[in-house]
């Protein structure tokens, strides 16, 4: 993360192996396009998170993809992979997991992909 007054861009405000401590993935298969979502929970309890924990939650009132917090974050994706297991796995958000039958890709997420890249 970043300076909150856009300045800062040559130096981030931490090392990420200290917010991960020192893991590079996390504790199980997390899709970069894996679509998070925040739990509500108490502003007493909202006081106790760490920086990035607050900064996810602040970002995923809406649903966001990993892929889009590492990019908003400014973290490595296996950053922001490990940090949004961990608050899964403290119940802070929920995961909404790709499901793909047979190994075959969603159709339907292909299509809004391609629309996307169109309107580049």
């Amino acid at each position: 993360m970043y300076g909150a007054d856009g300045t800062g861009d040559e130096e981030p405000l931490f090392r990420p192996y200290a917010v991960t401590g020192g893991r590079s993935e996390p504790r199980y298969h997390l899709a970069m396009e894996t679509l998070i979502s925040s739990m509500s929970i108490p502003d007493d309890e909202m006081a106790l998170l760490t920086p990035e924990q607050e900064a996810i939650m602040q970002l995923c009132r809406s649903f966001r993809s990993v892929a889009e917090i590492s990019a908003l974050l400014r973290v490595p994706l296996g950053v922001a992979r490990v940090l949004v297991a961990d608050m899964s796995d403290e119940g802070l958000v929920r995961l909404h997991q790709p499901r793909l039958s047979q190994g075959q890709p969603d159709l339907n997420m292909l299509e809004r992909v391609l629309s996307g890249l169109r309107r580049l």
